[in-house]
């Protein structure tokens, strides 16, 4: 690996968090994106996004949101229905048992960090971030 490989550097550490994450998953069979699905229910206040939110947070068609609601709806982490007055408009919300799921993985989230950054100093730590929020806003 070329020292000047920016990029390639990101994705290396991006695929090995990537990879550390599957295996974890694996055992709670959910993939990634389910639990990016899952995390972004449990930070809003009511755990509800409705089909056409996540589509917008997500940046995927209406038909991917469909198909990843209903994996995790048989698998008791999300329920699904209709608003009231606008049968059109679909929301997802998260059940106690997703919940659950996201308190486990928001720790492993942490051990992953830790691990991370555990040859950083505090100093580092803040300067890293930093440059990391600085990486992304020249590319997104």
């Amino acid at each position: 690996m070329n020292d000047n490989d920016y990029g390639m550097l990101i994705k290396y550490i991006h695929d090995s968090i990537e990879k550390h994450a599957n295996n974890d998953l694996r055992k709670k069979e959910i993939t990634i994106m389910q639990l990016r699905f899952l995390r972004a229910l449990y930070e809003k206040s009511d755990y509800t996004y409705s089909y056409k939110e996540l589509e917008k947070h997500f940046n995927v068609a209406q038909s991917t949101i469909a198909g990843i609601a209903k994996r995790l709806e048989k698998k008791k982490f999300v329920n699904t229905f209709m608003d009231d007055s606008d049968k059109r408009v679909k929301f997802i919300r998260l059940t106690s048992s997703g919940v659950e799921l996201c308190i486990e993985t928001l720790e492993n989230i942490r051990e992953t960090e830790e691990l991370l950054t555990s040859r950083l100093t505090k100093e580092e730590k803040k300067l890293l971030k930093d440059l990391l929020r600085k990486v992304y806003e020249a590319v997104k």
